[in-house]
This record gives C-alpha cells, structure tokens and sequence, in this order.
C-alpha cells in the first residue's frame, strides 16, 4: 500500500532533516510517495501569514504531513510561519515526550513524562501591539472551547497509554481569569 504525504523541508538545517527522515522511512519499507512544497510565500494572505496555502491545501488533503524546522525571526521580522501553520491548520496539540535514554547519565534517572500543550491559544495567540512607545502589550487568549478539548485530548491520551497521573500546569494565582477558567475546566472535565 502507498501513501501520499505532504513534505515540508523547511529551512536552514530543516532540509536536512527532512531528508534523513525521508532515508529512515524508505529503509522501513513503508512506499510513501512524496508531495514537496515549501510552506512560507513571499505574498501575505488576508491574515498577514506568508504561508503557502498549496501546502497547506496538501496537508488537508493527505491528512498527513512531515514538516522540518522552520526559522522563525527574533523580536521582529514576518510572523511566525510555524504558529500560522498550527492555527490554519487546528493543530491545537503539542505532544512533547520526555525519557531517559539508555546509556546516557542523566541528572534524574527514571524520566517519563508526556507534555501536552495547547498549541493555538495563551499567548500562542501572537497577539501584540505597541500601546505607546516603549510600552508593548501581549493579549493571552484563553477560551472554554480550547481549554476543554485539549483537556479531554490529555484524559483520553493519558487513558490510551496507561498512564496514572495529569497535572494542569497552570498560573491561575495572578491570572484569575484566564489560568483561572483553564484550571476549572481541567477539573471539570478530569470528574467525568
């Protein structure tokens, strides 16, 4: 059986990457056939994105995609293709596994923790503005909708791979409102 799935080099080190995957993947055996497009444009779209929306259209179409890494400019420079590609996209989950590996000292010896984050929303949002000059304000959006799913994506994913323990990282002591709505429905949805 072949697959079709999108390939995103990506830039600096990405092609490379992508390429030693792609070699990986084709010693397994697995016939994958490969649909190659770069995802950042030189022409914004309504958003203000420079992504490409052929790589994104492929996405959605193959339901699969290997995308390497993408540079992303530090304090300035064009919007983060990266976050615009989650948005677009909904790929509101950011899992993340930590372990140990055998045979390399590690200061803590036992590691085995998953990281789930929401990945569209908090300050993920890229929301900013210069209030004044000097003064910059970042929004943090917070909604009951995200809050809930990937809630229920942590449950289901913590109950499909035997694992004990969710922790909600959380700083709903100063941001009563938004941590706050996020803690509570964490523990709303870890009742059922």
């Amino acid at each position: 059986m072949r697959h079709k799935v999108t390939l995103i080099p990506g830039e600096g080190i990405g092609p490379e990457v992508a390429a030693a995957v792609k070699r990986i993947l084709e010693a397994t055996g697995v016939q994958i056939d490969w649909e190659e497009l770069e995802a950042r444009t030189d022409k914004a779209t309504e958003a203000g994105q420079l992504v490409n929306q052929a790589a994104v259209e492929s996405v959605r179409r193959n339901h699969v995609a290997l995308k390497g890494p993408m540079g992303t400019a530090i304090a300035g420079g064009a919007p983060s293709v990266n976050v615009a590609l989650r948005k677009t996209l909904d790929l509101y989950a950011n899992l993340r596994p930590v372990k140990n590996l055998p045979g390399v000292k590690s200061r803590f010896e036992g590691v085995d923790i998953v990281l789930v984050r929401e990945n569209t929303e908090d300050l993920y949002s890229g929301l900013e503005h210069e209030v004044v000059p000097g003064v910059v304000e970042s929004l943090k959006i917070i909604t009951e909708r995200a809050s809930t799913r990937i809630a229920k994506f942590a449950f289901e994913y913590a109950r499909a791979n035997g694992r004990k323990k969710i922790h909600a990282i959380h700083k709903a002591n100063i941001m009563k409102l938004t941590d706050g709505m996020f803690l509570e429905v964490f523990q709303d949805i870890a009742k059922e």
